[in-house]
């Protein structure tokens, strides 16, 4: 299978699109710029989710769900929000079909049209806010902390799976507080709770910061982000958390009574991640051998290949490697036992190589003479035999080295790859070699907008803690305090 892999050398694009089809993660589906995710990419998905919704209700968040469809008139009434998606919206016009007349399939009932249109969800506040206005009335109901897994659908013309589809899956939170603080407070330890699943779970160093007034959630007053390095050195914006003020408060007329009887506009977040994040994952650690994964949310952490030549082998081999398997599950891990007769193990450890398993165990007759197995690290692609004895031990160790391996390999690259520019020209020369520039911008939209234009290039966020420096802004030569995070981005 990696013999057929483009490299990231050659060309990068087609290098992700061959790993995400010959992995068998999602294909292109009859939907112009829909997606299908398959088997293996779901579980992947479900693992990030599993480990998200336990973050999430550790933080005291709770799952619901929200309709599909919005009425028109809902986006109506938070004027930058609909700026924001008006371009993105696919729209319901009609309710029903009918045989067409002329026996030319089904038609558009023209007598079924909506009074109201209705829009799919690009995201969902507005339906969330109109209903929480029916459910908070006192201070005894804030917090409200509720968080819903769905899809959404934002009309893209220029696709590619997982990175920027016409609908995709992904969790959106939306809170209610009574105060401005409380609401930052949460918007922040949401921004934690990605960044920490996105280094621990996901091994991708990320930074933090907020993102500038231009490139903000629509309708939010503060939107803060993780961004994180791919391998051809552009950025990805792996998660976002917005402070939302009292705008959809205002907006939807949803107030509370406070402790002292008055009425007061509720304080409003959001917050989301994406299967987005299946791209970032394909393409900050996997190689020119195909997919590479990180234990945590690998859907098998372990897979056993059974050697043999005869039926007789085959029956003591997969014996000896179900023994294995239940050892291994008694200690938490994942493991597929591969003991299909239809394949060769040849073919068995190319599949499983490509598809990013990080670790394989081989056993055949004389392992289980010898009370041994290879183990083989898909990271580093190094070999070991281990005593069957001191497996589950052994194992346990090795996918603690492979997750970490993987965030280290990852950072180091990413630190390799930031640079500081204090000219355009030296901004200029250090783009083209891609990568996280710190630069100083003098503050203006019009200077972000012209840089973006010159470039492609985009202030991907000001980091958290920024440190103060005075200087002078890149392009215009006008004063600035501190650097910013510029890159090309996905």
């Amino acid at each position: 299978m990696s013999k057929e892999l483009s490299t990231r050398e050659e060309n990068y694009s087609k290098w992700y699109n061959d790993i995400v089809t010959k992995a068998d993660l999602a294909d292109n589906s009859a939907v112009r710029g829909c997606m299908v995710i398959k088997p293996y990419g779901y579980a992947i998905w479900e693992k990030m989710q599993q480990a998200l919704d336990k973050m999430f209700k550790d933080t005291g968040h709770v799952n619901a769900y929200f309709p599909l469809f919005i009425p028109k008139s809902f986006l109506s009434k938070e004027a930058a929000h609909i700026e924001g998606f008006a371009k993105e919206c696919a729209v319901v016009t009609h309710y029903r079909l009918k045989n067409d007349p002329d026996g030319k399939g089904v038609i558009v009932d023209p007598d079924a049209k909506l009074e109201e249109e209705l829009i799919v969800r690009p995201t969902s506040e507005t339906i969330i806010w109109n209903t929480y206005r029916d459910w908070i009335q006192s201070y005894r109901d804030l917090p409200l902390l509720i968080n819903q897994w769905a899809n959404v659908v934002r009309w893209e013309m220029r696709t590619r799976l997982f990175l920027r589809t016409a609908e995709f899956l992904w969790q959106e939170g939306h809170t209610a507080h009574a105060t401005a603080e409380e609401a930052v407070a949460e918007t922040e330890k949401m921004l934690e709770v990605y960044s920490t699943f996105a280094e621990e779970f996901m091994a991708i160093p990320v930074i933090k910061g907020v993102k500038t007034a231009s490139e903000r959630f629509a309708g939010a007053v503060e939107t803060y982000c993780i961004e994180a390095m791919m391998q051809d050195g552009k950025a990805l914006q792996a998660g976002t958390s917005h402070f939302l003020g009292q705008n959809f408060a205002k907006a939807f007329e949803v107030k509370f009574a406070g402790k002292d009887g008055k009425l007061d506009f509720v304080w409003a977040t959001s917050w989301g991640v994406s299967t987005r994040l299946m791209g970032a994952l394909i393409m900050t650690h996997s190689d020119d051998k195909g997919l590479v994964l990180p234990p945590k949310l690998a859907p098998f952490q372990v897979v056993i290949v059974p050697i043999y030549r005869s039926d007789e082998e085959y029956a003591t081999v997969c014996d000896a490697g179900r023994a294995i398997k239940k050892d291994l599950e008694r200690f938490g891990v994942s493991v597929k036992l591969d003991d299909r007769d239809t394949h060769k193990p040849g073919f068995k450890f190319n599949e499983h190589e490509f598809r990013g398993v990080p670790l394989r165990i081989a056993i055949g007759p004389r392992d289980i003479a010898n009370g041994t197995v290879e183990v083989a690290r898909r990271d580093t692609f190094e070999k070991e035999v281990l005593q069957i004895q001191d497996l589950s031990t052994k194992v346990i160790h090795l996918l603690e080295q492979i997750q970490s391996n993987l965030y280290n390999r990852a950072l180091t690259y990413r630190d390799e790859r930031t640079y500081r520019a204090d000219s355009w020209d030296e901004f200029l020369k250090l783009l083209d070699m891609g990568g996280f520039i710190y630069a100083h911008w003098d503050g203006t939209p019009e200077t972000e907008q012209k840089i973006k234009e010159q470039t492609k290039a985009t202030i991907r966020c000001i980091p958290l803690n920024n440190p103060k420096e005075d200087g002078k802004c890149i392009l215009t030569g006008n004063a600035s305090t501190q650097r910013v995070l510029f890159a090309r981005a996905y």
